[in-house]
């Protein structure tokens, strides 16, 4: 879908950041008045206007609080915290040096924080314990009652952070009767900025000890649990459910059976058989010539090594030969709905073969790109998703009380 840009990937992310507006993560006149002033393909010209505009945004939220005006605040800061996050995408050439990323990233996070602390509904930060430290979390509370409630335990992806995840999934939830707890993984996030943790194929030892997380407290109903992978972490969740059976559901917002086979498409066949057998340095010669018109690939390669703690471009790519169902996915035995957007440049075609590898019981559905939700993650169409999800949810859920 073309949406303000003709660059695919600038259009994609534009597309993202706006399609959260329902949940108070964007103003549609903000997102339109920025990319007015970017160039189509320029990252430069990226970072500086959205850095410009969650700035301006972030004022009137500062000005707001001091002012008393508790729900204004909320709503400016809210969209801060978006438009931080989308003007961090581009840079990944050395993220962890680059003070421009830094800056953004604790951005990001502090002006959610002060947001959810004025939110309508309690929310709580948490920390998970995990190996040798702690995972960030947090905790949205449909009330602060004490009551167990349904609850989805949220896992985003490839490139998202957990303040996402109120947009994402928490703020419908809650407005659902579900509560929603939702963590930064290894390879996402403030635990890959701040803790340097990065991805790892077997989930199954992330998710496990957030699911012990999840039972210890009382206002999770831990019969009603769910599971939700949100893009790359439909593939995560996934591969976790194969060994963590406590989950009532899983919901695979992005039903990824193999990441390699779904990421490198995109990779000329001949780079792709360069970095498989490990002519590395011919590889990153190419490179330069192989992306210059693909913003997505690009992007892509870059996050992959960073967020896979590679050490080059064919080093990530032949990380990510871990990442398949194949040979676990006969294990996962709880029910799954799983989503299928028409027009997913980057994972068309996984969601069926998940669908058709699953021995359990699962639900297939189709997002037409002809009513607005055919882009990957629905993006553009985030209201129509959750419908079916909360009320598969419902229904699938019955059967738990």
């Amino acid at each position: 879908m073309e949406f303000l840009f003709d660059d695919e990937s600038f259009a994609f992310e534009t597309l993202r950041t706006a399609c959260f507006a329902p949940y108070g993560g964007a103003d549609l006149g903000e997102v339109i008045v920025t990319t007015r002033a970017i160039p189509d393909g320029d990252e430069d010209a990226w970072y500086q206007q959205w850095r410009a505009t969650a700035a301006r945004v972030h004022a009137l939220g500062e000005k707001a609080l001091a002012a008393g005006h508790r729900v204004s605040a909320r709503e400016a800061l809210l969209r801060a915290s978006n438009y931080y996050r989308t003007a961090e995408f581009y840079l990944r050439d050395n993220p962890f040096d680059d003070d421009r990323a830094k800056e953004l990233s604790r951005l990001a996070r502090s002006t959610f924080a002060t947001a959810a602390a004025h939110l309508d509904t309690p929310v709580e930060p948490v920390s998970i314990p995990y190996e040798n430290t702690t995972l960030p979390g947090y905790l949205f509370l449909v009330d602060d009652s004490g009551t167990p409630r349904p609850t989805v335990i949220f896992t985003s992806g490839f490139d998202s952070i957990l303040e996402e995840s109120y947009f994402a999934v928490a703020a419908a939830a809650l407005r659902r009767g579900y509560n929603c707890l939702a963590y930064d993984g290894p390879g996402q996030g403030a635990a890959l900025r701040e803790q340097r943790l990065f991805f790892r194929p077997d989930w199954e030892a992330v998710l496990t000890p957030v699911v012990d997380y999840a039972l210890t407290r009382p206002e999770i109903e831990p019969d009603r649990i769910t599971l939700h992978g949100y893009s790359f972490g439909g593939h995560l969740i996934a591969r976790a459910a194969a060994f963590e059976h406590r989950a009532a559901a899983l919901v695979l917002d992005g039903g990824i059976y193999s990441y390699y086979d779904a990421t490198t498409r995109l990779v000329p066949s001949w780079l792709l058989q360069w970095a498989l057998d490990g002519r590395d340095e011919e590889v990153e010669q190419a490179l330069p010539l192989a992306l210059t018109h693909s913003t997505s690939l690009r992007w892509a390669l870059r996050n992959g090594v960073w967020t896979f703690g590679a050490d080059s471009m064919p080093d990530y790519v032949r990380r990510s030969r871990s990442y398949t169902l194949e040979g676990v996915a006969q294990q996962i035995t709880t029910q799954a709905l799983i989503f299928d957007p028409d027009n997913d440049f980057a994972f068309n075609g996984e969601p069926l073969r998940m669908h058709q590898a699953l021995k359990g019981p699962s639900t297939l559905i189709t997002l037409p790109e002809t009513e607005g939700a055919g882009e990957h993650c629905s993006y553009g169409g985030r209201s129509t998703l959750h419908q079916h999800m909360y009320d598969w949810l419902d229904e699938t859920l019955r059967a738990h009380v």
